[in-house]
């Protein structure tokens, strides 16, 4: 870069010949200056993809380099140290734990597992016999509301630690019991003496034996896909917890939200699609036709692509190192060889490469899950543990940064002003 060369862009009104001037900070620009040049133009940006709506200090993702950090430290570096437990304390408090810090916050997750018995008895047995456990999970996460009313004083720090303490402390709770009940199987409570994971996986599948012991690999594979999952930067469900956290209302009914977002199949439903996908492929044979057919754009490569990444996806590479592991204990996926193909392909096809469809990290994750025998309908629950700490974490960073209350724009293409007209001159 030259001496004269400035970190700026100029924008100019060509209706008026004003000009405005707006300094480049941290790869973005500051719309305020644009609204003082134009006011009332606003920026058609459907989607948000070229629209940074918050300065936050908790993810630094790179799509087009495929890099993924929490607090500056790298993906690949916490998922072979770290457990999820210290990945939550680190996005929460911007700095990994010492040794009383982490026995303290592991202690006070663990002993908070439990739930009320009316959410058990009253709540939980009242939904229909064959309802998703997701949809059971949305709203069970935002019924803590009503059992802890304080959860509304979102302006007492210690008040707020409690309240997520709560909801990372309870959300496997919620979801093994939303599990247990949607197949008629009674409630498993928590066990203080295994791991988080471990728990989770307990209350999952533990059915008359004195102590369940998960196998060390699978819960450490369930660990790792967790820290994983743990925040994202501003994808449509922790931006709708910063939206209706933004309003003030209790952490509860905002992660409520965030779940409700996380749902929907274009967001949380990618690893289940896939292996729908490569149940629908069928065999080893088939693999070429279907490559045919997504080049003729008569099919998707499901697993494939990001929004973001324009590189292979960072996580994607840690996920396929652990399905190797976990295979070793439950015997291989029969889908995992089409899976494995499938990556050779669009790793050398032009035609992939191109498009900078590399595999995702759902490519993956449904394969080890079906393989530890979570039900499909499951996958996005598990979606939810791991990225409850990341939408907690930006919930918090947004009052802390006393954020106003969302409320974006909207370009008018309707009709103009018109009378109206008396149901008998219709």
């Amino acid at each position: 870069m030259s001496d004269t060369a400035r970190e700026t862009v100029t924008i100019t009104d060509n209706r008026t010949g004003k000009s405005v001037e707006v300094p480049i900070k941290d790869g973005g620009v500051d719309a305020k200056e644009w609204g003082k040049l134009m006011p009332g133009v606003w920026f058609l940006d459907p989607g948000f993809s070229v629209t940074a709506s918050t300065e936050s200090t908790i993810t630094d993702l790179d799509g087009l380099n495929g890099i993924l950090r929490y607090r500056g430290y790298p993906i690949e570096q916490l998922a072979e140290s770290s457990t999820f437990l210290e990945v939550c304390y680190l996005l929460l408090n911007g700095e990994l734990p010492n040794q009383k810090q982490s026995d303290d916050w592991v202690h006070d997750v663990t002993y908070h597992t439990f739930i009320h018995e009316n959410m058990r008895k009253r709540f939980m047995e009242g939904f229909h016999h064959d309802a998703h456990p997701m949809g059971m999970l949305v709203s069970a996460i935002a019924a803590l509301s009503t059992f802890y009313p304080e959860a509304k004083d979102i302006d007492d720090p210690d008040n707020r630690y409690k309240q997520i303490n709560r909801l990372i402390s309870k959300t496997p709770t919620l979801a093994a019991m939303a599990y247990r009940s949607s197949i008629g199987m009674p409630f498993v409570y928590p066990d203080n003496e295994l791991s988080y994971s471990e728990n989770f996986l307990s209350m999952m599948w533990k059915v008359a034996e004195p102590t369940y012991e998960p196998d060390p690999v699978l819960s450490k594979a369930l660990d790792v896909l967790l820290i994983l999952h743990a925040d994202h930067e501003q994808n449509c469900s922790t931006t709708t917890m910063r939206v209706v956290g933004s309003s003030h209302a209790d952490p509860y009914s905002s992660a409520a939200a965030a779940t409700a977002a996380l749902y929907g199949p274009r967001h949380g439903g990618a690893n289940e699609q896939v292996i729908h996908m490569l149940r629908d492929i069928g065999s080893y044979d088939n693999i070429p036709a279907f490559i045919d057919s997504v080049k003729a754009g008569e099919g998707r490569l499901m697993g494939f692509g990001h929004r973001v990444y324009k590189a292979y996806d960072p996580r994607a590479r840690i996920v396929k190192g652990h399905a190797d592991k976990v295979f070793e204990v439950t015997g291989k996926n029969p889908l995992l060889d089409i899976a494995l193909k499938l990556e050779e392909i669009a790793l050398e096809d032009e035609y992939f490469k191109s498009r900078n469809l590399y595999p995702n990290v759902d490519f993956y994750t449904g394969l080890i899950y079906q393989a530890m025998e979570f039900p499909m309908n499951m996958f996005t629950v598990l979606f939810s543990i791991g990225r409850m700490p990341g939408w907690l974490s930006h919930w918090q960073e947004a009052l802390e940064q006393g954020s106003r209350i969302s409320r974006p724009r909207q370009v008018y293409t309707g009709e103009g002003a018109r009378d109206y007209v008396p149901m008998s001159e219709r």
